[in-house]
Order: C-alpha cells, then structure tokens, then sequence
C-alpha cells in the first residue's frame, strides 16, 4: 500500500474513531445533540470532546516516538520508556500528589519539571556520545531510580488516601481529563512531535549503519538531540497530563510496518495515525466496562500490549537486533 492511500485510510479510521469518541460512555450521546438542541450536546462538547482530542493527541505522539526510537536503535522492540522519561514524569506527578498538591497544574508542573531534569540527567550521564546504546543504558538507570524513588514516596505517603490518589493516577487514564489539561499538554506534545518528524531523513540514512550515514553528511549528534528533546517533550506532557500509558510505541508500528514499508520514514506518519486510533479505541472501550466506573487506560493498553510483546518474542527468538 502507497504511503499516501496507507495514510488516508488510517487517517479515516481516526476520524471515525475520534467522532464514536464522543457519543460513547455510561451515557450515550449523539453526534446530532450538537445541533438539534438535545441537552446532551454539554456532555460531549464539555467532557468528551478536551478528552477524545487528548486521547488522539497522546496516541499521536505514543506511536511516532516508538517509530522513532525503533529507527534510532535499529531495533523493533524499542519503545519511548526505555529513554526513562515517562518513569521520571511520574515521579515528579506522584511527588506532587504526596505533597499535597491539590491542583492539576501543579501536578503537570511537577512532572513536567521532573521529565525536564531527567532530560538533563540522561545527557549529562551520556555527553558526547554517538552510540544509541549509551542511552539505553543511562534510561534505564533512570528508569529504575526514578521507580525506586516512586515506590518510597508512596511508602512515606501521610494516609491511605493519598496512596490511593497516587497508584490511582500512576495507572494512567483520561478520566475528568478536562480543557485545562489539553491547554497545559498540547503546546508540549505537538512541539515534541513536530522534533520528531524532522528525524525521517536521518533514520533512513542509519539503516544502513552509522559510518555510511555519517558519509551521506547525517550528523548523529543532531539526531540524537532530536530524538532525545523530541520523546522527552511529548511523552514528558502526555505522562504529565494522563498518567503512564505503555506499550502504545510498540504496537502501532509493529502493526503497521508490513504496510508502510522497510523505510523508517514512511513509518512515522502511519504510526502517529494508528497510536492515536489505537488510544482512542481502548478509552471508548474503558468506558463500556461493566460497573460503575471505568478500567484505566493504562491498565488497558498493558493487557493489549504485554500479550502482543511476548508474541514478539516467541516469534522473533534467536533472532539478533542488534
């Protein structure tokens, strides 16, 4: 399939999905209610629609950093955590809920703040380095401090509550997510993304191994701050707006790459197109689960997710990646 037939259908795709977004829930509401005076129109335009632009917008930049980051390591298992990111966002959101902070600026604040100096950190531990794997390796040193950080802030929380509060938000959802959260995360994502897409060239080019594309004038330092300053800013906002969301950055474009090609590059766009449908069809279905209240994002995308990594694994063992 042409990259652009491959994007047109799944850019339809999303735009269905975006408009089932906003008239399913607990309580159905038609699209028609916006205009034919059904006093059903203030659930979607005040509720569903800040939260199914959210789920398309966190979605969009979950599926391009995981086609990006798979690009960058030459390996189709990677996907944005393993830069520790989403873990140090959460970190400072959990940091924020322990302390008291009864307002979802704050707590975006804190967890932006936080994926700020972890960016800051990750460079530092890997400064001059070309070599991807150096990275990999400095995230996941951050990842794990970050979670060991985590848990003994939850373990020290002043009451029940709060721990409640904060494992509840660590779950990532959409929830109550309202205009002012997509006001506070939106700027974030979109210029994350926007780094993102300037990558395509690039990767390209490192397919066929970094010394020949260092010979076609790619500057893998460049790339490197790209995708680094690129994946911190769009995940950094969406943790910090939703909670952690994974397995989003692996899954679409391993969906995806049997139809978009063997270029990295035609893989981006696709892949923002099918995380955003992707997203925006497990929140519809989190909100038809039977029982008052709804399964959270992240608890959905894991159950989807970690089935479809393990498959990867049983299929591709013995396989090399490197």
């Amino acid at each position: 399939m042409t990259g652009l037939r491959l994007n047109f259908a799944l850019g339809l795709l999303v735009a269905v999905l975006f408009a089932l977004s906003l008239s399913v829930g607990k309580a159905w509401a038609p699209l028609s209610a916006l205009w034919d005076g059904d006093p059903r129109w203030a659930i979607i335009a005040e509720l569903r629609l800040p939260r199914a632009v959210l789920a398309l917008l966190l979605g969009g930049v979950l599926g391009l950093s995981g086609a990006v980051m798979q690009g960058w390591l030459r390996n189709p298992l990677a996907e944005p955590g393993v830069l520790g990111v989403s873990s140090v966002a959460a970190l400072g959101a959990v940091a924020a809920i322990i302390l008291g902070a009864g307002s979802q600026w704050l707590i975006f604040a804190c967890a932006m703040a936080a994926a700020g100096g972890g960016l800051a950190l990750l460079s530092l531990l890997a400064w001059r380095s070309e070599n991807p794997a150096t990275f990999v390796l400095a995230g996941s040193v951050l990842a794990s401090l970050a979670a060991a950080l985590t848990a003994f802030l939850i373990s020290i929380a002043p009451n029940p509550y709060v721990v409640a509060a904060a494992i509840d938000w660590l779950m990532g959802a959409l929830t109550d997510r309202g205009p002012d959260d997509l006001i506070h995360g939106a700027p974030f994502m979109i210029a994350g993304a926007g780094l993102l897409l300037l990558t395509g060239r690039a990767l390209d080019a490192l397919t066929l191994g970094p010394e020949a594309a260092r010979s076609l004038g790619v500057n893998l330092t460049r790339l490197q701050a790209l995708v680094v300053a690129g994946v911190g800013l769009s995940v950094g906002a969406g943790v910090a707006v939703t909670g952690v969301v994974g397995f989003v950055g692996l899954v679409a474009p391993h969906v995806l790459r049997p139809l978009a090609g063997g270029k990295p590059s035609a893989l981006l766009v696709p892949s923002a197109l099918g995380g955003a449908a992707l997203v925006l069809a497990a929140d519809a279905l989190c909100r038809l689960a039977p029982g008052p209240g709804e399964v959270r994002l992240g608890v959905a995308m894991a159950l989807i997710g970690a089935p479809f990594f393990l498959w990867l694994l049983v299929r591709d063992r013995g396989r090399s990646w490197a």
